[in-house]
């Protein structure tokens, strides 16, 4: 998170406000995606199904930011980093498809 709140993006004088709303937004979302990702994951189950179920949805819940950000580099115009910066080019779809990977597979493994 440290990166969104430095001089690339929230202290970027370049980047209009509604950009900052948008960081800021992505921000806050990873916090709450990560606090339900963690409570589903350490939340006691009554029954092995609703286990199982409560493990579903924390890799889900846990590979959500991943994939958007994964699929931000879509739309026209997009880049993973400003031409000042060295863009365009996108480093961070390694990280994206490492972690949204390691989720998921972590949770295949225990769910199978």
């Amino acid at each position: 998170m440290a990166d969104c709140l430095n001089e690339t993006h929230m202290f970027n004088p370049r980047w209009r406000p509604h950009a900052k709303f948008h960081n800021a937004q992505t921000v806050f979302l990873a916090i709450i995606l990560s606090g339900l990702t963690l409570y589903y994951t350490w939340r006691q189950a009554k029954t092995p199904e609703l286990r199982r179920e409560f493990l579903f949805t924390s890799a889900i819940t846990g590979s959500i930011y991943w994939i958007a950000g994964l699929l931000s580099i879509l739309p026209p115009g997009t880049m993973g980093v400003d031409p000042e910066f060295g863009g365009p080019a996108f480093p961070q779809g390694k990280v994206f498809l490492g972690f949204m990977s390691a989720g998921l597979l972590g949770a295949w493994l225990e769910y199978r």
